[in-house]
């Protein structure tokens, strides 16, 4: 899984584009979508790709992965393609309080570049590599005009979106990846590669690969705190933004459907490891930030939504508890702890599709995961000061809680395990099977086919039948351009207007100069020299952007 996620800090407003055809309790007001100072919370998403040649299902998916990027950054460079620069990758570290040993780390941790340390701050010098070193590079890691990126994890293409504040415009870029994706297809079908993208957790035959989320969180806040309440929230959060999956136990060895592709991934509570060994809690302290102000809380385990509501809802709630969780806590929040294995309880909720199964509570009471859900919701209430955009959000989270509890075909069109659930029901009664059959196993990978001809989500969605909180214009133009409120503004003007970045990060870009190559820091939006930085960005002036940092 990758380490390589979001710059995290954010000082001015983010506003996405116009929506349309949102329901009512979603759609944002007018200048609603600009995040509110107070409520803005630097957030981004990761996704992982499943691969294959549909000419040669058997083809190495590593080198898969390699063509499927440098084809789609060959097609969209001006000039040369600009890298990404792994200075500053931390993934050892821990949040824990030590950072894990090199030689003691497993081979799939091993993300960041070993041979150079984390930058120290301000404009730093390397030498250019000789014609042989750029000769051997591949463009397997591009950094992409909307300011997110693009790459091969292991044996993946991998898309991370731009830094955005707001969760509205964290489904914005989200969903730029898919089309992203569908463009990746595209150019590699023209270079004769017939490659299929998937969005989905598994393969069906046990592998698991990750959509991750991203969220700035204030270093003073308590780990042991996030620790406490965020494991049964995120052991239940899969009814509100699940992706649904035939079959049940890693393999989908015992026949069934359940609510989330990635539940029975889940092996431990608290953790470094994002391959194996996965945690509910992720415990990697790499923030791309001030890193004695923030940290960056990687969650890796939620579901590759496709549904707009649900990455909604997935991102929106997550951010609000975490809001709540940096005020004052009270006791009612310990009364939310699991009194049972919260690994095997997040199985169990997965497996659940009545969602009418008992959790123990620490305070005695038994709930079902609607329950529990709904009393995460109003804890929110009573320890937040809501936005009109919050509130949107909290009203949507208790419409569909209320649609799980009362009417599933009721939020069908939000949330996507339920559509999945009750579209494959009524598949499998017309075909008088069990859910073992292998045509509904079929069915559940071409949902997350991402050919717009073969994918059922695509189907449904030109029927009516999916909630879209964007147009498709909304988001063709996040593919291409970045969004306020970041420093993924100035990163993606930068490598669309100046021709002498070759290397980027989350935090500096790398500006090719006669004599070295030039490593720049990224201000943040409303820091001293952001303007200016904008400005010189703007009129191609890579001299003048050099000046200012020296």
């Amino acid at each position: 899984m990758s380490s390589e996620t979001n710059s995290f800090e954010a000082t001015e407003n983010t506003r996405p584009a116009d929506t349309a055809n949102v329901a009512a309790d979603t759609r944002p007001a007018d200048n609603a979508n600009m995040a509110d100072p107070a409520s803005a919370r630097v957030i981004g998403t990761e996704t992982e790709f499943g691969v294959i040649d549909a000419a040669n299902p058997g083809a190495n998916p590593v080198v898969l992965s390699a063509q499927a990027v440098e084809t789609y950054a060959a097609a969209i460079a001006n000039g040369e393609i600009v890298r990404w620069d792994y200075s500053g990758e931390d993934p050892l570290n821990d949040a824990r309080g030590y950072r894990l040993e090199r030689a003691s780390a497993h081979p799939s941790m091993l993300t960041d570049d070993p041979y150079r340390l984390a930058p120290s701050g301000g404009v730093e010098y390397e030498e250019r590599p000789g014609e042989y070193e750029r000769f051997m590079q591949r463009a397997t890691s591009v950094v992409l005009p909307n300011g997110g990126r693009f790459y091969v994890d292991h044996a993946h293409p991998e898309y991370s979106s731009p830094e955005t504040t707001d969760p509205l415009t964290a489904v914005l870029y989200d969903r730029a990846g898919d089309r992203l994706a569908v463009h990746a297809m595209r150019e590699a079908r023209a270079d004769g590669l017939d490659l299929v993208l998937y969005k989905n957790n598994t393969d069906g035959k046990g592998a698991s690969y990750g959509t991750h989320e991203n969220y700035q969180v204030p270093r003073e806040v308590d780990f042991d705190d996030l620790v406490r309440v965020l494991i049964p929230f995120f052991v239940t959060r899969p009814i509100i933004c699940g992706s649904g999956r035939v079959g049940l136990g890693q393999r989908g060895e015992r026949a069934g459907f359940q609510i989330s592709q990635r539940a029975d991934f889940v092996e431990n509570e608290v953790g470094l490891e994002t391959t194996f060994n996965r945690p509910i809690i992720n415990t990697r302290d790499e923030p791309h930030a001030f890193r004695d102000k923030y940290r960056r809380l990687h969650v890796i385990n939620g579901d590759a939504n496709q549904f707009d509501v649900s990455t909604y809802l997935r991102v929106g709630t997550t951010s609000l508890v975490l809001r709540a969780l940096e005020g004052e806590l009270d006791l009612s929040w310990e009364g939310l702890a699991l009194d049972q294995d919260p690994v095997k309880t997040a199985w169990l909720v997965s497996h659940d599709v009545d969602m009418r199964m008992k959790i123990d509570l620490k305070s005695g009471r038994s709930v079902t995961a609607i329950e529990l859900q709904r009393m995460f919701l109003e804890l929110v209430r009573e320890n937040v000061e809501l936005t009109e955009a919050d509130q949107r959000l909290v009203s949507t989270w208790e419409r569909v809680l209320h649609g799980l509890e009362n009417d599933l075909a009721s939020v069908a069109s939000d949330v996507e395990w339920v559509g999945k659930y009750l579209l494959f029901e009524r598949q499998r009664e017309r075909l008088q099977s069990t859910w073992d059959d292998p045509r509904l196993a079929a069915m559940d990978l071409q949902w997350a086919d991402l050919r717009p001809e073969k994918s059922l989500v695509a189907a449904l969605d030109r029927a009516g039948r999916v909630t879209r909180l964007f147009d498709q214009q909304a988001v063709e133009d996040a593919v291409h351009n970045p969004p306020a409120g970041t420093r993924a503004h100035i990163r993606g003007l930068a490598i669309s207007i100046i021709p002498q970045v070759v290397k980027a990060s989350w935090t500096s870009i790398v500006v090719d100069q006669p004599e070295h190559l030039v490593r720049i820091p990224l201000p943040e939006p409303g820091d001293e020299g952001s303007a200016a930085a904008l400005q010189a960005i703007e009129a191609a002036d890579a001299d003048q952007l050099i000046r200012l940092f020296t």
